[in-house]
């Protein structure tokens, strides 16, 4: 082959390194560096002169690295073998990257994982051009912006997903959110990438994610948005996940109770409250005692072991007490039934329609020492004017 006279770069503007074919030089070889370029001699596998823009002929004076391992004659023409690398130094901008499938990262609010993909471009500089060719290039003759995105394609995906989860756990952020974030999450990539690029020659200009998507169909991602419009829709009305299933039990325990005797009651207060809390009411107290009433006319219909226990109020503090109780488990009270009229003097149980008791004969009715209204016998004050019954 003979020794070519000048060299100059003849590659694609997209290259960002260019071996020239022939390696059989002489000190009289004439080189050319355009700007924004570098050249580079080799020689043995090693990285020898480096050339800065402009028209150089590779005399000893050019070359003193290279003329010490071949014994070049100082200012004669002698042949030598080496090889002659260009670097394109200008800014490549449109790098594109992406996440060939999605990544599983943890929401940090929720705890559940969540695929999500994401794509963008940056854009580099070779810094350092003898890094640059020892520790990406080595043997192969060209090497372009599409090789490098294959070459660095693992580390942008790993960490991509490394830092995408730190950064969701660090700033508390939840991953439907992170869209929001996008600007500042370039910006932390760029931090924590350049140093690993910076090792191979390698500076990086700018990191931008053009988009994180997250698919719609997946199941978790179903669920949890789900779970959050259901949330909004508390705080819209007011009330929270517990008040919630006291609304569904309530509703649950109304329809067990079919036809029964306080069915109309306990659906006219559920319907109470209902209706407060579509009309935006402030149900934090009010409900709550809505609750309380509700729980207490739906435990007089309870069901234990299908068949329904019949429950009557203690007539001092009101909670319900089991038919057949004598004493009321909450306050001690002495149960009085309703329906019954118990003796004055025998304390014999009779049935509210009789007059006198049916053991001893004793009057069930009195008269009321002031107003003179009739009084049943197991009354302590006239239902009429208050007067306490003797």
């Amino acid at each position: 082959m003979p020794i070519i006279d000048v060299i100059k770069y003849t590659g694609s503007p997209d290259v960002l390194a260019w071996k020239h074919p022939n390696s059989e030089l002489g000190t009289w070889t004439q080189l050319i560096v355009n700007e924004s370029q570098e050249a580079v001699l080799f020689r043995g596998g090693q990285a020898l002169d480096v050339f800065q823009s402009g028209r150089h002929v590779l005399n000893t004076k050019n070359i003193p690295l290279i003329s010490k391992l071949v014994n070049l004659p100082f200012g004669g023409r002698s042949p030598f073998s080496a090889e002659v690398w260009y670097l394109n130094k200008i800014h490549t901008l449109d790098i594109k990257w992406g996440t060939p499938t999605p990544v599983q990262i943890q929401d940090p609010k929720f705890g559940i994982f969540i695929p999500v993909r994401a794509f963008g471009q940056f854009g580099i500089k070779i810094t350092e051009s003898k890094k640059f060719l020892v520790k990406l290039v080595g043997t192969q003759s060209l090497f372009d912006t599409e090789t490098i995105t294959e070459l660095f394609r693992g580390l942008y995906v790993s960490q991509v997903k490394d830092i995408i989860s730190s950064y969701l756990i660090n700033k508390k952020i939840g991953a439907l959110e992170i869209n929001a974030y996008i600007n500042d999450l370039s910006e932390y990539i760029k931090e924590r990438v350049e140093p690993v690029l910076d090792d191979y020659g390698i500076g990086l200009v700018n990191f931008y994610i053009n988009g994180i998507s997250i698919p719609d169909d997946d199941p978790s991602v179903v669920e949890l948005k789900e779970s959050l419009s259901k949330r909004a829709k508390m705080d819209i009305v007011g009330y929270d996940y517990t008040q919630e299933r006291s609304f569904d039990t309530l509703e649950g325990a109304v329809s067990n109770m079919g036809n029964s005797s306080g069915g109309s009651s306990v659906m006219s207060d559920l319907i109470g409250a209902t209706v407060g809390v579509g009309m935006g009411a402030s149900i934090g107290s009010n409900v709550a005692s809505q609750f309380g009433g509700i729980a207490r006319e739906l435990n007089t219909q309870q069901q234990i072991n299908n068949v329904p226990t019949q429950t009557i109020k203690c007539s001092k503090c009101q909670s319900l007490i089991e038919s057949g109780k004598r004493f009321c488990s909450n306050c001690g009270e002495e149960v009085i039934n309703p329906d019954e009229i118990v003796c004055s003097k025998c304390n014999a149980k009779n049935e509210k329609c009789n007059k006198f008791c049916g053991d001893c004969g004793t009057s069930l009715i009195k008269e009321c020492s002031k107003c003179k209204a009739i009084i049943s016998n197991n009354k302590k004050f006239c239902s009429d004017c208050g007067e306490k019954v003797d």
